[in-house]
């Protein structure tokens, strides 16, 4: 069974080995690829740094609140993000959204991992690959800007010649006339050539990239073998793992800052490039809120799994605070190590920094290796930043795949007990099987459609139906009262805030979210690459999969609950007979039998099970 006997308090259950066990697995959970390659790229984007003052309210008001309440539901109950939902059956359907959905994520994120393990395997050369144009690219690839034509002055007269005439006559080009051919950097096409032998679309699946499903099958090696003992063995290698990239962050940043044109990256990032009045536009608060939901991992059901195995009496509070914080000041510090080297490209290759920067798989594979390869000893530089992304990425799929393990031990445990092979085991060999479909040569487009459809609205579904169905059908106040039996009781005045974000502000927010999402809604698209009709109604049905759990499982609590419609969903919003603190003496520290004669109609509390309890 995942819960141990109720008389043993250090259960594998139950608790971490240590605190650092656990705050490092929550650190290295919630700080992952979209630290380094996204919020760097949206803080230029929308402003610089005058980014951080919407994205720091966005912390205080929707990402902590999220955070703080899941941390304290796994801790209060010790279940997994589908068995916790005992606290209001009719929700249910909620958690098993949030597995699906990171089942889907695990897919893809572990093939990204693989991509980070290509790259770090080819770092092991003299000469990086993609530092020059070598015999697999076309006429297209080159390392500077190539004019195409310009006007010039011949004879006294102004003319427009391609640039071929320019050069054959021994002519100036004038400045501000030139017209550059469209040309590709080595890195873009070896990423496109090479590296994943990119089909023309989804329409064209082509063969297996056979070092590709290697690297995949490697990288699901390594998360089996680090979770083979669930928490007792991943517990110990995050030590590694969640600490070491800011290892690397650091020293990428020392190297950027002794770089010429580092400044100027800088300054496009976070110095005198910031503009204010970008604050004036709905789209940076859009962004900000996206940012901090999505960087936080809120709504997927992995810190519910992870604090779950929390003691009960941690202080879950501070816990929510130290990890939020960590990881928003991770995304800062990352930012200065990214924008100072590629200032430094933009230097190289006399271009503003606004033609190098990008973000998501063109920063990580095509502008920062490019930029890499132009430092001295470009090898090592390239293997450490390449290391840190497979450091990143696997944290976090430590922690999804243990979420997915702690579910199917907290619905199946008998069953668990008689399966031969670990659970772990069965899960990455099947999640590996799935993923080979985006390792083929039109698999870097099943990884942009699951992204695009399954890790955007189905999660902020999730979060708003979470906190409506926590604060407002099994009540605010309730909630509170569960989280103090945890860390103690606290002042009307500590709990104002967090009153206000759970009651108003937090819901306000998502549903904000949720509908400029809808509204703003683009079909999907890699590149200039159009997906066709067939790939978007995968993308549909995917994201309906996911959801459709939610009205399904209410139907049937509803379908299964005795008496009258009115009596059956108002049942069915009720905590079942089992709910509370899994250890019998937790349970014990808030309820007791009824002694006191005196005291029973002031304080007795009828509960689900029909049992009558007094509060202490």
């Amino acid at each position: 069974d995942a819960h141990a006997s109720d008389s043993d308090e250090n259960s594998e259950r139950g608790n971490w080995s240590n605190k650092g066990d656990y705050l490092l697995s929550m650190v290295g959970y919630a700080v992952g690829l979209g630290n380094v390659w996204r919020f760097p790229y949206l803080t230029y984007q929308n402003g610089g740094g005058a980014f951080l003052i919407p994205y720091t309210l966005m912390l205080a008001l929707a990402g902590l609140p999220l955070f703080f309440m899941e941390c304290s539901l796994g801790q209060f109950a010790s279940l997994g993000p589908i068995s916790v939902w005992r606290i209001l059956p009719l929700f249910q359907g909620v958690g098993i959204t949030m597995v699906i959905i990171s089942t889907f994520v695990a897919i893809y994120y572990n093939v990204i991992i693989a991509y980070a393990l290509y790259y770090l395997f080819a770092s092991f050369q003299k000469v990086l690959p993609w530092s020059d144009c070598f015999s697999w690219a076309d006429e297209f690839c080159s390392k500077t800007r190539l004019v195409s034509d310009c006007n010039a002055t011949l004879d006294g007269e102004i003319i427009h010649a391609n640039y071929s005439f320019i050069t054959s006559n021994n002519l100036t080009c004038m400045n501000g006339t030139m017209n550059y051919k469209p040309v590709q950097f080595p890195s873009e096409q070896y990423w496109n050539k090479v590296a994943l032998q990119r089909s023309s679309g989804l329409d064209e699946t082509g063969n297996i990239v056979w070092y590709l499903a290697l690297c995949l099958l490697l990288s699901w090696m390594i998360v089996g073998a680090v979770l083979f003992k669930g928490i007792k063995s991943s517990g110990k290698v995050v030590y590694f793992t969640a600490l070491f990239p800011y290892v690397i962050l650091l020293i990428l940043l020392v190297r950027g800052a002794t770089l010429e044109g580092a400044l100027d990256g800088i300054e496009y990032y976070i110095g005198k490039q910031s503009n204010i009045t970008k604050l004036m536009e709905a789209e940076v608060w859009k962004d900000a809120a996206t940012q901090i939901f999505y960087s936080l991992s809120v709504a997927w059901g992995g810190l519910v799994a992870l604090s779950s195995y929390n003691k009960f009496h941690n202080n879950c509070y501070s816990d929510a605070i130290l990890v939020c914080v960590t990881n928003c000041l991770t995304s800062v510090f990352a930012g200065f190590a990214i924008f100072s080297i590629l200032g430094h490209m933009a230097f190289v290759s006399e271009r503003p920094v606004s033609e190098v920067v990008d973000s998501g798989f063109d920063l990580a594979f095509v502008a920062y290796p490019e930029a890499l390869s132009k430092l001295p000893v470009s090898p090592l530089w390239s293997f450490l930043f390449f290391f840190m992304l497979l450091l990143l990425g696997l944290d976090s799929q430590f922690a999804t795949i243990e979420t997915l393990t702690t579910t199917i031990q907290d619905i199946y445990p008998k069953a668990m007990k008689k399966l031969r092979i670990p659970i772990t085991l069965a899960v990455c060999i099947l999640l590996f099987l799935l993923g080979l479909t985006c390792v083929t040569q039109a698999g870097i487009y099943w990884v942009n459609l699951i992204d695009h459809f399954c890790a955007g609205w189905g999660i902020l579904i999730a979060a708003v139906l979470e906190i409506i169905g926590i604060i407002y059908i099994y009540g605010g106040n309730r909630f509170i009262e569960d989280i103090e039996m945890m860390i103690g009781k606290k002042s009307r005045l500590f709990w104002l805030w967090w009153r206000m974000c759970w009651f108003f502000i937090t819901p306000v927010l998502l549903m904000a979210i949720l509908v400029w999402s809808l509204v703003t809604f683009s079909p999907p698209t890699y590149g200039s690459v159009l997906y066709p009709a067939w790939g978007t109604a995968v993308g549909w049905c995917m994201i309906i999969f996911c959801v459709i759990w939610i009205p399904v499982v209410a139907v049937l609590k509803i379908v299964k609950a005795e008496g009258n419609l009115c009596q059956r969903i108002v049942s069915c919003c009720r905590p079942t007979a089992n709910w509370g603190p899994y250890l019998a003496c937790h349970r014990g520290e808030r309820y007791s039998h009824v002694v006191d004669p005196k005291r029973e109609k002031e304080h007795e509390i009828p509960t689900v099970s029909g049992f009558v309890y007094i509060q202490q």
